[in-house]
């Protein structure tokens, strides 16, 4: 009888606290550049625009709620992270956690631009002329996101003898 002394690797704790990290990052990203930087739109621009400084004040109150939440995403994915560095049957591979990272920021941008987007309408990536195309723009790169993650992560499944549970 053959005893196999190899230990079984799980990838599934890098996963989650990359796909965390991602939710969270890509949160970051949608906040910094969109929000502040380009000034293109406020979490509830699309309901209450900021013409007047109370409505600039609530649009403000809400990014910072939006902020404040992508932070906690950001936060967990890093408890799960140094969780996951203390196992000893969680293999560190860079492939399978820009992977998940790539998820994670996938999911964000599917996640939010369907809710506040389209099902909610508080806000649009760029409002005005061709709105519906920089909100379907911003579907498709987060839906490009979590597959090219997705296959990065099934590569490193497919390259050896491990689980992902």
């Amino acid at each position: 009888m053959e005893v196999n002394n190899e230990k079984t690797q799980r990838y599934s704790p890098l996963v989650a606290a990359g796909v965390f990290l991602g939710l969270g990052l890509g949160g970051f990203f949608d906040g910094i550049l969109l929000h502040q930087i380009l000034q293109w739109h406020h979490m509830l621009s699309s309901v209450r625009p900021a013409t007047t400084v109370p409505e600039l004040e609530l649009n403000m109150v809400g990014d910072g709620l939006f902020e404040a939440g992508t932070w906690v995403m950001t936060t967990v994915g890093v408890v799960l992270l140094w969780r996951a560095g203390k196992r000893e049957d969680v293999p560190w591979s860079s492939r399978t956690f820009f992977g998940s990272i790539l998820v994670g920021a996938g999911l964000f941008n599917l996640i939010e631009g369907l809710i506040d987007h389209q099902i909610l309408g508080i806000h649009h990536v760029k409002p005005g002329v061709n709105e519906l195309l920089w909100d379907i723009g911003f579907l498709v790169v987060g839906a490009t996101l979590a597959i090219v993650g997705g296959l990065l992560i099934r590569a490193d499944q497919l390259s050896g003898d491990r689980q992902f549970s």
